[in-house]
């Protein structure tokens, strides 16, 4: 009885949250192990049906880069990194695209679909949903690495509205038509952005933000955004945080009210960091 009493004061804690995200869109950035174990792919996909089931409107964006490593060293290619960003030429390009858009997306639709919501798998080519141009960070020839230059949502936008769950891959298209590879962090908070979402959630591999990433107890709950910046410049955040840190501040930027980084390995992470009052990760504000 004990522990049906403790169930049934858990969704009663969610029904405040429940009623304040009802008809709301939350975009989710998928990544991590939490994308290349199975069972907690199983759970990571479960969370987001009940979140449409109780009314929310849950957008997904994912990368997928051990998959695309994976698939390189198959083919005996080997992947090169500058800057934390691949190289992308055109035979990696055409890796790139056929890996997310094809077996990475259509997996994770595959598992939301057999939880009982449904999803529809898209690139960022579709409908020119991630319209982009070649990057150049710091003046480096990548290759087909693009940023995002302009957003076309209403593909989205109609898909929420008849009751689908998107699943977007992080491939852009330029304005000739070219394949470009973008991040799926930054993808995440300019979409996020751009469908005016109450929250992105930010699933990845660490708990959150830390003060000091060797002192575990450093753990920042709430990080206003000029912190955050400071966090960045200063590089307490480095390496694979930087984007994630940035699409929230981007997210929040564009309008955005809450923006969550947080350990998507921890089995219904997104259910504690949604519908409790604590939450589990870090919360930028």
């Amino acid at each position: 009885m004990k522990d049906k009493v403790e169930q049934a004061e858990i969704l009663a804690q969610a029904l405040p949250y429940i009623r304040q995200y009802y008809g709301k869109t939350v975009v989710i950035k998928y990544g991590g192990n939490a994308m290349t174990d199975e069972a907690l792919r199983e759970s990571v996909t479960k969370d987001v049906v009940l979140l449409r089931y109780v009314g929310m409107q849950p957008v997904l964006v994912h990368g997928g880069g051990p998959e695309i490593t994976e698939f390189m060293q198959k083919v005996g290619k080997e992947p090169l990194f500058v800057g934390g960003l691949r190289v992308t030429d055109a035979e990696t390009m055409e890796i790139v695209e056929m890996v997310l858009a094809g077996k990475t997306n259509k997996g994770i639709v595959s598992l939301i679909n057999r939880q009982g919501g449904k999803a529809v798998g898209l690139s960022g080519k579709d409908g020119n949903l991630l319209v982009a141009q070649k990057a150049m960070p710091g003046g480096a020839d990548l290759g087909q690495v693009g940023e995002i230059v302009e957003m076309n949502t209403e593909i989205v936008q109609t898909l929420v509205r008849e009751g689908y769950i998107p699943v977007i891959c992080s491939v852009a298209v330029g304005k000739g038509g070219e394949s470009y590879n973008v991040n799926a962090d930054h993808a995440a908070g300019k979409l996020a952005s751009a469908l005016e979402a109450s929250k992105l959630i930010v699933l990845t591999d660490v708990r959150g933000v830390y003060r000091d990433f060797d002192d575990k107890s450093s753990l920042i709950s709430v990080l206003p955004s000029d912190k955050a910046e400071e966090l960045i410049s200063s590089r307490r955040v480095d390496k694979g945080m930087i984007p994630k840190v940035e699409a929230c501040i981007l997210a929040l930027r564009g309008g955005v009210e809450k923006a969550h980084i947080i350990d998507g390995t921890i089995p219904h992470a997104l259910l504690m960091e949604v519908f409790t009052d604590k939450g589990i990760g870090t919360m930028i504000v």
